[in-house]
């Protein structure tokens, strides 16, 4: 088989676990401090959960109940998985206390096919006590803790409605590595107000952050958002990418990107039923890999190929971070 011109995420787990390792998404009765008033109300203002979670994820049914469904579900579609991963996706799913999380971890890890956990959560959600929790599970399991970065800047993640700035998400990632817990970092390209040429410029921070995974999404503008109602009051303010054109852009990104980092996703994908407006029409993430992969190897290029090392610090990342 010929090596992928990228770190991929099932490669990874093919390493790690001699075969491919399927996420089983179960959704715990978390919500987030931006939803329930400590920070905000709302929540971000393009996330729509129902847009990402399948059918059998519901908080009513056991964690145990979920992961079972969601096992049976996935052996239809990829009956070579060789491991399974409990993903606690939904809303924020360390933002409770010690005990809760110990006891949502453990029924999930009680699942005779479960190998480990990876924890969707933000940034500000990170603490001391959540850490040695991860990292006394993480010497039996594989944990992965990944964090809603969406922007490097400020201004945008004032806009988007997050309820913390960036250097939380430094703070959050130093605290991670402290602990020798893997970590990923989820971005948005497309949010309001942000150009291409601010993501490029956003790579000399991304490519200092301790992180293990990385996934990058398109914005996908969903059904009843606030920040559909946003674009179609002012589209101006929004860099609005075709497939073909985002595809230039994630290219032109992976060269620079560090080169050591697992590329999780290339792109977003939701049910085509919660898009307002699909400028891409309808298409499977599949093809998009397969149309990235081809780009890469006609372009004679690969991940890391432009990559410089730049030590970004304190103050100049600030700096950036506030744009």
């Amino acid at each position: 088989m010929q090596k992928k011109l990228y770190n991929s995420y099932s490669d990874y787990f093919t390493q790690l676990f001699g075969g491919r390792a399927q996420k089983v998404t179960i959704n715990a009765g978390f919500t987030c401090p931006n939803r329930d008033g400590s920070k905000g109300t709302g929540g971000c203002i393009y996330c729509d959960n129902e847009a990402f979670n399948p059918s059998y994820c519901l908080p009513e049914k056991s964690i145990y109940q979920q992961i079972t469904e969601g096992i049976e579900f996935h052996q239809r579609r990829y009956r070579r998985a060789v491991a399974y991963l409990a993903y606690f996706q939904a809303f924020s799913n360390t933002y409770s206390d010690i005990d809760t999380l110990k006891r949502k971890y453990t029924e999930a890890l009680s699942h005779f096919q479960v190998k480990g956990l990876i924890i969707g959560t933000r940034p500000d959600c990170i603490n001391e006590d959540v850490c040695e929790l991860l990292n006394d599970i993480s010497k039996s399991h594989y944990i992965n803790v990944e964090l809603g970065v969406e922007s490097v800047y400020d201004k945008t993640l004032l806009k988007i409605n997050r309820g913390h700035d960036f250097k939380a998400v430094t703070d959050a990632f130093e605290l991670l590595n402290k602990y020798n817990l893997n970590s990923g970092a989820h971005l948005i390209f497309g949010l309001p107000g942000e150009t291409e040429a601010d993501w490029m410029e956003s790579l000399d921070i991304i490519n200092n952050l301790p992180v293990t995974t990385i996934k990058f999404h398109q914005l996908q503008l969903i059904k009843n958002t606030e920040i559909e109602k946003m674009y179609f009051k002012n589209p101006n303010d929004f860099v609005r990418m075709n497939k073909d054109e985002y595809i230039k852009f994630i290219i032109r990104f992976v060269e620079r990107l560090n080169p050591n980092f697992i590329i999780e996703r290339f792109a977003g994908e939701v049910p085509p039923r919660f898009l307002s407006d699909s400028n891409w029409g309808i298409i499977r993430y599949d093809q998009v890999v397969r149309e990235i992969e081809q780009s890469l190897s006609e372009q004679n290029t690969f991940q890391g190929r432009l990559y410089e090392s730049k030590k970004v610090k304190g103050k100049s990342r600030k700096g950036k971070a506030e744009r």
